[in-house]
């Protein structure tokens, strides 16, 4: 079969369901584990907005025009508390006011270690199977992206907003009581919270004290002791036994492929 990448579609089982589109072809993969499997590069790649040919792909899959000018593709997405409709510089004030100006979560997940999150609302459980958590924990509920971004900033000088890839492959993360974090972290930010809220109104934020945190487990036989990540600009064949997925990343036994990195690119997919 032959198509464009795009991220993986997932769902939340046990393990966790998994499925790789190609243009308009979805593959299961879970039935795959165990087997061997590979991924042929052809060369050509396409922005996944407006769906031209492009030599080069920018920010997991967009053209160098579609990634200059969609506010989608601004450093605010990745850094919310740098909002730029809230500088009154948004490239796109529609598209903000649907995906920005809605509720969104600040989290807590266990992947590499406890780390701090958001994400929409309606991205709950994806966002967490994407980054490869095996624990999450709903903590507040934000009135947009940007005060969500505040909370998480006050929350990240206690506890870290990252994930180690490598390490969340390996399966290095020990079980954490979130919960108790949850309480505990809520406790020291007390103060930024509050002035969050005298900010935007005491609606602003929402703290979720009834959430049960979510065990998520993955499809996966054998996790690498070594990681060793294919690049699909450099090395246009990925091949070997699929030994698992999680996050974004299929474990083979020669090597991981992060497939979101490559959204857009075209493949030849062949199963035995």
């Amino acid at each position: 079969m032959q198509g464009q990448l795009r991220k993986m579609h997932t769902q939340l089982d046990n393990p966790v369901r998994y499925e790789l589109p190609l243009t308009d072809r979805l593959i299961p993969l879970n039935p795959l584990i165990g087997k061997p499997i590979k991924l042929t590069y052809t060369g050509r790649i396409f922005c996944v907005h407006c769906g031209r040919q492009t030599k080069k792909s920018f920010s997991q899959g967009y053209c160098y025009p579609c990634f200059s000018t969609l506010a989608q593709c601004d450093m605010c997405i990745v850094k919310p508390e740098t909002c730029h409709f809230e500088a009154g510089t948004c490239r796109e004030p529609a598209w903000a006011a649907e995906f920005c100006f809605q509720p969104h979560i600040v989290y807590l997940a266990n992947s590499s270690g406890i780390k701090v999150g958001i994400t929409r609302q309606s991205q709950i459980p994806t966002r967490w199977i994407d980054q490869g958590a095996v624990q999450a924990l709903p903590i507040l509920k934000a009135q947009s992206r940007y005060i969500s971004g505040l909370v998480e900033v006050a929350i990240a000088r206690h506890v870290s907003d990252k994930t180690s890839w490598q390490q969340m492959l390996k399966n290095h993360a020990e079980p954490v009581d979130l919960a108790a974090k949850r309480d505990e972290l809520i406790g020291v930010c007390k103060t930024e919270l509050a002035d969050i809220s005298e900010r935007f109104g005491s609606q602003a934020i929402e703290f979720l004290a009834h959430e049960q945190a979510v065990d998520i487990h993955y499809p996966v036989d054998n996790y690498p002791v070594k990681v060793k990540s294919f690049n699909l600009d450099s090395q246009s064949e990925v091949a070997g036994v699929l030994h698992g997925i999680k996050g974004q990343y299929l474990i083979l036994d020669t090597g991981v492929i992060n497939i979101r990195k490559f959204s857009g690119y075209e493949v030849e997919f062949t199963a035995e």
